[in-house]
């Protein structure tokens, strides 16, 4: 019970080892007092909530957020003191905000429950009293062997105790975890592989120890010793034999294996964490701008309580004969009295603050999100693959990016390699027909037939397909079967597959040079050379890693030879070479990186057999460890992968994504700076920089390259900022590389940022992941603390994505590891135009503009209550009826900007996309910027005067304004001031929209209707559950009067006529580059007017066309209008188009 009740609160019992041992099949020791230990069960929980902390924890999360919390305190007074509005004014906001957030997020937990309790309630088969057990996914406990068959998923993390085949390996596919479709194999050990039965399985007396659940998906340490026949047999575990929880099994009949991690303490479950929270440029502002409204709220109120006081000073005014105070009035302490009112005007002014933004902010972004997974122009139809959303929070920010950090490989290059060149010995080759041609030679070369694979090159080419993690898919097969039954061809159903798309294109390349990877079969590895089959058994793999840069197998030759083939980076392998053409090779390698070319460098060693003894030794220690197991195993392979003897380079080609250069010149022309990050060699970078366009031919390239020390850095530095202030005319590119970059970023990262704000363009080569992320965060904490997105395919790019302000994971051939850390996820490089270009610029002008105004109409709405004080002797006499000031916010002005925020447009898309200029006009939070907020604000305040004294002067002198002689209240004066601040609010909002739908005049004139039909219907019923009815018969009276109608009219008009005029003024004399694209897109129906022209009225018809380009003319520069030379007879039979010139964003082009 105790135990069910931490799980309920979310309480995990804290582990007291850095390892688990875990008894195969729940085998424990039956001597001593051996007490199990408590694991967690395989329940998956991703919901947030339960039943029964939902109510807290919720309410806990909601008000945590200050506005909220700020209503809750006015609310709570209202309760406490006698307050001048009823507590159902501040009370049925905040129930209306709470409640509608609280069903959301209680909606969205419940699909996530009702998806939990389908993967914990599927069937699953369980070894149990030497039977196989059908139960329920959630009963499955750590150390019980549980059965999988073909095409299910794991329901557990198990490591793989056997298969149907007899070498104990299995193919799966990790798809769901990280994207990656190809085939991986795992392996059994060779003690637990041989127990393919649930017999021998139960009679099976194994331990294991492992470490304790960690969230890498790529590790795992631990060790299983088996007991047979009185013997203990340890051997090492690794990743290659654990079967992650949601990976699938395939091409495998079934497997057994034991489960180590269960549930939430999966590999799968501990990836669900919640990625750090990002706010964005405009959520930081609108809390800046919610102080500052405080701050005018807690003014008002202070000022107000004082000149109460002040007022009352007069004995007239402080106990008129009217309203006598009581003893207790008397005598209470004066302290208390002035908190008291204190809190009655802040309650009275507390509207100021508008408690509903939060609640429409977060409708407006999760609306506003579908549009981006709707788009079709940001669909991949040869994946089938649509733009994704992953946070809704940050839409905006897609319209305030400066900086753009992109990967290279399979970001802005397609990720799908052709092999075209290769070094071998020092001799160039290069592929013709399929055959291995030196440079210089054709395939009819008059030398005759080509020859034999000489030993360098047959050597090179086993080396090259052997040296690989690449798999074999044979769609037949199903079970035990033998790769190699299809040796004697390369059959039709074989594929390739392999993580890597370097690796499966040098494999199909040797397979066309004539030497043909068939496949491996437990630790048999074949090739056929020209016909020929040979096998080699495989000892060991040296796994790739980022650090090292390389990988390495091991392999016993035919003759019983032990040889080590590595291939990696040239600067991870020709380091540790020690023979070979290794300076030919180095040129080789330069000028393949010259034509952005993706090079490997191969390299072989041969051991003795005492060596080879020592090398198997050192890695069964390391393997073996528990403790320290990376840094062990780095060691090792440091030992094993030295002395080589070179072998050659390949060189494959990876083509540019399609419409990449576009892409990067609308970024460019749009003021967005590109860096690219790429681990790639330097020449091969720069090369595919120059062919994308994100270098150009005219740019003057500064290199910070080959740096060896913190002072030969500085130095370099202060030459490249010297040479950028002496050519500050022409455009400059950086290049730097990652040792390089290591250096600078020590001591000198002022003088670094200071030389790359001053390049157009910057290119960083041989980078760690981890300096991917530092680069990112340079950027984005500089003192001008610019917005920053960047874009990745691989995992090698998930520290730059999470930690730039947006990343945007591409739906690559490396896995979905980006795209599941990512915030957006797109198909290809080129849709990043049109999200940030089109899908950015909507969002920020949206939600800016739903910022403030939202400000504004709270600022109508309140300051005439504060002007009302003036005039009732600050006795906290409220202005509007108490179900007024409940449904302004609710129900009265909160569709039309909702509707305006989700569908408003300046600008049509592909004006925007034709004309990235327009994008620096919303740059650097303009709209957000104080100068706007105070324009805002000041408009609010403006309005609200118009509002109370417009009615004031209209009613001050002569209030018998009814037919019958009859008099207007108090109530009536407000409902007045009400009624013009509803239609002007709303009008003043119709005036900033644009782009007009059916919905925006549906609930733009549907508002003021429903208010006047509601006004209506409240004050024309005597409700009997209204303690009072102050507002009956009001309504009617009002409107019937004319003398109010005039007073509305007049009003409206006063307020808004000033804004048409304003905006009329500016959009003809300091027209932004927005509003001039606007103008031009009123024209956009001129197009060939050929048929015009050619009509019968083809006269009238062309003098009209001339007085309209009159019109036209008389907008532009002089100078400018002569340079587009527009003129009737150019005008006629031609097409007429508009193009952004650097110089002038709103010129007329021909």
């Amino acid at each position: 019970m105790i135990r069910w009740i931490r799980q309920q609160l979310g309480f995990d019992p804290p582990h007291q080892s850095d390892t688990r041992t875990v008894y195969i099949a729940n085998k424990f020791p039956q001597h001593g007092h051996y007490i199990p230990p408590r694991f967690a069960d395989n329940r998956i929980i991703s919901s947030k909530y339960t039943i029964w902390n939902f109510i807290p924890k919720n309410l806990f999360e909601q008000f945590r957020r200050i506005a909220n919390f700020y209503f809750l305190i006015i609310f709570l007074v209202q309760l406490m003191i006698d307050t001048p509005t009823s507590p159902i004014t501040s009370g049925l906001p905040l129930f209306f905000v709470i409640t509608v957030t609280a069903i959301k997020q209680g909606y969205e937990d419940w699909l996530r429950h009702k998806a939990d309790n389908e993967v914990n309630g599927a069937p699953v088969f369980v070894v149990r009293s030497g039977s196989l057990v059908q139960t329920k996914s959630k009963n499955i406990r750590v150390g019980d062997i549980v059965r999988v068959a073909k095409d299910e998923t794991f329901p557990a993390d198990l490591v793989l105790l056997s298969s149907d085949r007899a070498e104990g390996t299995c193919h799966i596919t990790t798809t769901s975890l990280d994207g990656e479709t190809n085939l991986k194999t795992h392996y059994a050990v060779p003690e637990t592989a041989v127990s393919q039965s649930v017999s021998r399985l139960e009679s099976l007396q194994a331990v294991l120890e492992c470490q304790q659940p960690e969230a890498d998906l790529y590790r795992f340490v631990g060790r299983i010793t088996v007991t047979q026949q009185g013997e203990e047999i340890v051997r090492p575990l690794g990743p290659e034999n654990l079967l992650l929880r949601g990976a699938r099994l395939k091409n495998t009949k079934e497997i057994f294996g034991v489960a180590v991690y269960t549930g939430m303490e999966s590999k799968m479950a501990l990836n669900y964490k919640c990625k750090s929270q990002k706010r964005s440029a405009v959520e930081k502002s609108m809390n800046t701008f919610l102080i500052i409204y405080l701050g005018i709220l807690l003014f008002e109120a202070i000022l107000s309580t004082i000149l109460k006081y002040a007022w009352q000073a007069e004995n007239k005014w402080d106990e008129p004969f009217y309203n006598q105070k009581t003893a207790q009035e008397r005598n209470s302490s004066q302290i208390l009295k002035f908190i008291s009112d204190f809190l009655a005007f802040l309650v009275l002014y507390n509207f100021i603050i508008p408690i509903s933004l939060y609640v429409t902010v977060e409708m407006q972004k999760f609306l506003g999100s579908f549009f981006i997974g709707w788009d079709l122009d940001l669909y991949h139809e040869e994946s089938d693959q649509k733009a994704q959303v992953n946070t809704s929070d940050l839409n905006e920010e897609l319209g305030q990016v400066e900086y753009v950090f992109t990967d290279k490989t399979g970001t802005l290059t397609e990720n799908e390699m052709q092999f075209r060149e290769c070094s071998i010995n020092g001799i160039k080759y290069q592929e013709i027909n399929g055959k291995l041609v030196p440079e210089g030679m054709t395939e009819d070369s008059p030398d005759g037939s080509l020859p034999c694979l000489s030993r360098e090159e047959e050597l090179f080419l086993k080396a090259v397909s052997l040296c690989h993690t690449v798999q074999i898919s044979y769609d037949q097969t199903d079970g035990p079967g033998d790769p190699f039954s299809h040796a004697n061809g390369f059959s039709p159903q074989m594929e390739y597959y392999a993580s890597s798309p370097d690796e499966k294109a040098l494999v199909e390349a040797t397979k066309r040079m004539g030497v043909t990877f068939m496949g491996s079969h437990g630790e048999i590895m074949e090739i056929k050379t020209f016909g020929k089959a040979e096998k080699y058994k495989l000892l060991h793999v040296l796994e790739f890693d980022a650090d090292r840069r390389r990988m390495s197998v091991i392999l016993q030759k035919p003759s019983g030879e032990k040889v080590l083939f590595t291939k990696g980076a040239e600067s991870a392998v020709l380091p540790y070479a020690t023979s070979g053409e290794m300076e030919k090779t180095r040129v080789h390698v330069d000028e393949f990186a010259l034509k952005g070319l993706r090079t490997l460098v191969v390299a072989c060693r041969h051991f003795s057999a005492d060596e080879y003894q020592e090398v198997d030794r050192r890695l069964h220690e390391a393997r073996t460890a528990l403790q320290q197991r990376e840094e062990r195993l780095v060691e090792v392979f440091n030992f094993i992968e030295k002395d080589l003897e070179l072998l050659g380079a390949t060189a494959v080609e990876d083509k540019l994504q399609d419409k990449v250069q576009e892409t990067i010149e609308s970024l460019r022309l749009a003021g967005i700076k590109v860096w690219v990050l790429t681990g790639d060699k330097h020449e091969t970078a720069v090369s595919v920089s120059l062919s994308c366009g994100h270098f150009h031919r005219t740019m003057n390239i500064l290199e910070l390259v080959q740096q060896e020390s913190d002072r030969e850095c500085a130095v370099q530095l202060r030459t490249l900022a010297r040479r950028i202030r002496e050519d500050h005319v022409i455009q400059h590119g950086l290049v730097v590389d990652g040792v390089s970059l290591s250096l600078t970023l020590r001591e000198h990262e002022k003088l670094f940022l200071e030389v790359c704000k001053s390049c157009s363009a910057v290119l960083c080569c041989r980078m760690a992941p981890l300096q991917k992320a530092k680069v990112v965060r340079l950027l984005k904490t500089s003192p001008e603390k610019p917005i920053t997105l960047a874009i990745g395919d691989g995992a090698n790019d998930v520290s730059m994505i999470q930690e730039a302000h947006v990343g945007i994971g591409i739906m690559g051939k490396e896995g979905r590891q980006a795209v599941r850390n990512s915030d957006y996820a797109i198909a290809r490089f080129k849709f990043l135009a049109k999200l940030l270009l089109v899908h950015g610029h909507f969002y920020y002008i949206r939600i800016a503009t739903l910022v403030q105004y939202f400000f504004y109409k709270n600022v109508c709405f309140i300051t005439p209550q504060f002007l009302y004080q003036f005039f009732c002797l600050f006795s906290q006499q409220t202005l509007y009826d108490s179900v007024y000031l409940t449904l302004y916010n609710i129900c009265f002005t909160s569709l039309p900007i909702l509707v305006y925020s989700l569908f408003e447009q300046l600008v049509h898309p592909d004006v925007l996309q034709s004309k990235p200029a327009l994008y620096r006009d919303i740059s650097k939070n303009s709209l957000l910027s104080f100068k706007t907020f105070l324009y805002w604000t000041f408009l609010g305040f403006c309005h609200a005067f118009v509002f109370f004294f417009g009615s004031y002067i209209l009613m001050g002198e002569d209030t018998t304004l009814m037919g019958n002689g009859q008099m207007f209240g108090n109530w009536t004066f407000g409902t007045l001031v009400f009624t013009v601040m509803v239609i002007t609010v709303t009008l003043k909002l119709a005036l900033e929209t644009h782009f007009w739908t059916w919905m925006n005049h549906f609930v733009t004139w549907g508002s003021i209707a429903f208010y006047f039909i509601f006004s209506l219907f409240y004050g024309g019923i005597i409700w009997p559950f209204l303690h009072t009815q102050d507002m009956y018969f009001v309504f009617v009276q009002l409107l019937s009067s004319g003398s109010a109608w005039f007073a509305i009219f007049i009003i409206v008009i006063t307020c808004l006529f000033p804004d048409v005029i304003k905006k009329v003024f500016y959009r003809h004399l300091q027209p932004t580059n927005t509003q001039k694209s606007q103008f031009i897109e009123d024209y956009q129906g001129i197009g060939c007017v050929d048929s015009m022209c050619c009509s019968s009225e083809g006269q009238n018809v062309c003098s009209r066309l001339g007085r309209l380009v009159e019109r036209m003319m008389a907008r532009c520069d002089p100078a400018r209008a002569t340079r587009c030379d527009l003129s009737l007879s150019n005008l006629c039979c031609k097409h007429i188009s508009y193009k952004l010139e650097h110089d002038e964003p709103a010129a007329l082009d021909e």
